[in-house]
């Protein structure tokens, strides 16, 4: 068999495409490498004015510290129950919306979407006093119900619910019904295996959205245990400094659960952005 000469211009095109992605990777890599590296370090590699890259001895301990200076446990677990509890529904309702814009006939269908698609122009900032003034009324400020009910649903979980269920066939719903399935058991049964790619990119972006959250739970909650863990970094914010290995520390375990996240569903994310159809 006789090799295929690949032309020298080609291999240098190949050469640069790569070097070009390999200087763009570590550039993307570069602030979590000194976040990591941040984490490690003693208060006086951080306050010496010279940038560290590795420290010359790691302060593992540090990684122990934050959990003693505050209660990160608690921090973590109201992170974990806000963004779960979010994401749960998403998943839920979000693909009910969808499925009912897209296979569904109803008076101004179009004309409601529409509006739904709108709520996205809307900055938060402008939605955010009627919220509060909502919460104080309600009296949930300082709870669980604040952080979460607000986000429910999102108009974009719909959209993207909907451009994935509207291509899957008539046929297969309208067998089920006459197999005696009801409206729910359809959606339960034939809609949701079909969009699980969707699901996974939905829940995903949800997740991430909600676990980082900052402005929102900083307006709400007014006590330390119910505090996030993006909000309950700035307990190392002192006034006149900020120990920025512990902030770093803390930013290192915020940010673990996300890579974890994205490594167990990176198959589905995959396939989700991709906005495939039916296989």
């Amino acid at each position: 068999m006789h090799k295929k000469n690949i032309p020298a211009r080609r291999v240098a095109g190949y050469i640069a495409l790569y070097t070009l992605l390999i200087l763009l990777a570590a550039v993307a890599l570069l602030p979590l490498v000194y976040m990591g590296s941040l984490s490690l370090q003693s208060d006086a590699e951080v306050f010496s004015g010279i940038p560290v890259l590795w420290p010359a001895a790691p302060q593992f301990q540090n990684y122990l510290v934050i959990w003693q200076k505050a209660p990160f446990a608690r921090f973590f677990l109201n992170s974990f129950i806000v963004a779960g509890a979010i994401t749960l529904s998403h998943l839920f309702f979000d693909p009910l919306a969808g499925y009912v814009f897209a296979k569904f006939r109803f008076p101004l269908k179009n004309v409601l979407f529409l509006l739904f698609l709108g709520t996205m122009m809307i900055p938060f900032f402008v939605r955010m006093i009627p919220l509060y003034i909502l919460m104080a009324q309600l009296n949930w400020l300082d709870s669980y119900q604040a952080m979460i009910a607000p986000f429910l649903m999102s108009a974009f979980g719909i959209f993207l619910m909907r451009q994935f269920i509207q291509p899957l066939p008539f046929e297969l719903i309208d067998a089920a019904r006459l197999d005696g399935c009801s409206e729910f058991g359809i959606y339960w049964r034939i809609i949701l295996p079909q969009v699980k790619p969707a699901l996974a990119t939905l829940g995903l972006f949800t997740f991430i959205f909600q676990w980082d959250e900052f402005i929102w739970p900083l307006i709400v909650v007014n006590s330390t245990e119910m505090r996030t863990m993006p909000i309950g970094l700035t307990l190392f914010n002192q006034e006149y400094f900020t120990q920025w290995n512990y902030t770093a520390t803390g930013a290192v375990v915020l940010f673990v659960p996300i890579l974890v996240l994205f490594l167990c569903t990176q198959k589905y994310f995959v396939k989700g952005i991709s906005l495939t159809g039916l296989k």
